[in-house]
């Protein structure tokens, strides 16, 4: 199977797919898409759309897990991510791919177990549980690498039950 994880943004776009055979995990490709701010919002919506489309075209996964929200502090970011979330979601499904969500906690217990981790850990843990000689980059990547294998945690976890 083919796991595709992504960490939303409208700036930056962190992107994974991964297969999975007889438990072992391999990255097949990620990366990070960088959209411009000299570019229109709506204009980066639509690079967003098309980079996706044409990712999901070539790997074709099985499956995309997507990281849900979490925003604290600044409402108007919450609503541009959430756009770019939206339209992230709306590709996949027109793409006839399932999808769930994770939120960062998720994520963390997930990969470490705890729910407190930093970034760090969660890299460290991406680094050793893919056997990659160097942490991905940008942190988007390795994020983005993180929530593809919780979605496959969590999807041979739900297939047993």
């Amino acid at each position: 199977m083919i796991f595709f994880g992504i960490d939303p943004g409208i700036a930056r776009v962190g992107w994974a797919a991964l297969t999975e055979n007889n438990n072992k995990f391999t990255p097949v490709d990620y990366g990070c898409l960088e959209t411009s701010a000299k570019l229109s919002h709506e204009q980066r919506l639509v690079k967003i759309h098309q980079f996706l489309k044409e990712k999901f075209a070539k790997i074709k996964p099985d499956f995309v897990a997507i990281e849900d929200l979490f925003f604290a502090k600044n409402a108007k970011t919450a609503f541009i991510v959430g756009q770019a979330r939206g339209v992230i979601v709306l590709t996949a499904c027109l793409a006839k791919l399932p999808i769930s969500s994770y939120t960062p906690l998720q994520v963390k217990q997930a990969l470490t177990g705890y729910g407190r981790a930093d970034k760090n850990q969660i890299s460290q843990m991406v680094k050793i549980l893919l056997k990659l000689n160097n942490i991905p980059k940008p942190d988007d990547a390795a994020d983005a690498l993180a929530i593809a294998l919780t979605g496959a945690f969590s999807y041979k976890l739900e297939s047993k039950l």
